[in-house]
């Protein structure tokens, strides 16, 4: 058998694999995306609740009842939706929100994030750092 001959049956093998190998490597790509605007989507709701909550908490250190009313507007306005929050003792606030995650062909999901902020006690003389 001549070498002509050995090699005849391997005749478009090469093409298989190119094949094989692009439709991986797009599956990868996807993945990447994907996980990417899930992070990005994760970063959006702790930024808009950080914010909510920094807003409400300088409003109820004021004593303004209306504490959650600005905190519902804070997220809003950073494209999240206020999905709790509570004044507690010593106005600190504590607030839920949740923005919309675009999955491309999976649908849309949410990413949820939780922030606290109030004001901040001093420390007592005896604790205080050297």
């Amino acid at each position: 058998m001549t070498r002509r001959h050995r090699l005849a049956g391997e005749r478009g093998a090469a093409t298989v694999w190119v094949v094989a190998l692009s439709g991986v490597l797009a599956a990868i790509g996807v993945a990447t995306v994907l996980v990417g605007s899930a992070v990005v989507g994760r970063h959006r709701a702790t930024g808009a609740a950080d914010l909510a909550a920094l807003a409400a908490a300088e409003h109820a250190v004021r004593g303004d009842p209306r504490a959650c009313a600005v905190a519902e507007e804070v997220a809003g306005a950073n494209g999240a939706r206020l999905t709790g929050c509570t004044v507690g003792g010593g106005a600190v606030v504590e607030v839920a929100v949740a923005v919309p995650v675009r999955l491309g062909p999976l649908g849309v999901s949410s990413a949820e994030a939780t922030a606290r902020a109030g004001p901040v006690l001093p420390m007592a003389p005896s604790r205080a750092p050297p």
